[in-house]
């Protein structure tokens, strides 16, 4: 499915900063914890504990976010609609993997396994 450029380009220069809170209110919303949604984040990103947080004292753009991240070869396997778009057939690389996370916050909040969630891999 491809999104317009608009809709990419506002992905690209959102900051990763404003964005993580929320996901931390989703999760724990939901009874799940915030070392369980880092932990997915760093599954997915390569990043550890102290560099996720120098991207939000930074105030990265998801852009740079995933620029700087070394994604899970296993990334592919998220598969899915979220926010009305199908993430396999998202088209814009930087979009697909911004979905990727959203994705993965959504199975942490709907209380999915981890061995699940974090695919390919043991918990």
């Amino acid at each position: 499915m491809s999104t317009t450029s608009h809709h990419d380009e506002r992905i690209a220069k959102m900051r990763f900063a404003s964005v993580y809170p929320h996901y931390v209110t989703k999760v724990e919303k939901k009874q799940r914890t915030k070392e369980e949604l880092n932990q997915v984040i760093f599954w997915l990103t390569g990043y550890s504990e102290t560099q996720i947080e120098a991207q939000i004292k930074e105030k990265v753009s998801f852009e740079d976010f995933f620029n700087n991240a070394t994604l899970n070869p296993n990334a592919s396997l998220i598969t899915g609609v979220i926010c009305g778009y199908r993430i396999e057939e998202i088209e814009n690389p930087l979009t697909q993997k911004v979905r990727y996370l959203d994705k993965l916050v959504d199975e942490l909040a709907r209380g999915r396994k981890m061995e699940k969630i974090l695919r390919g891999t043991e918990k």
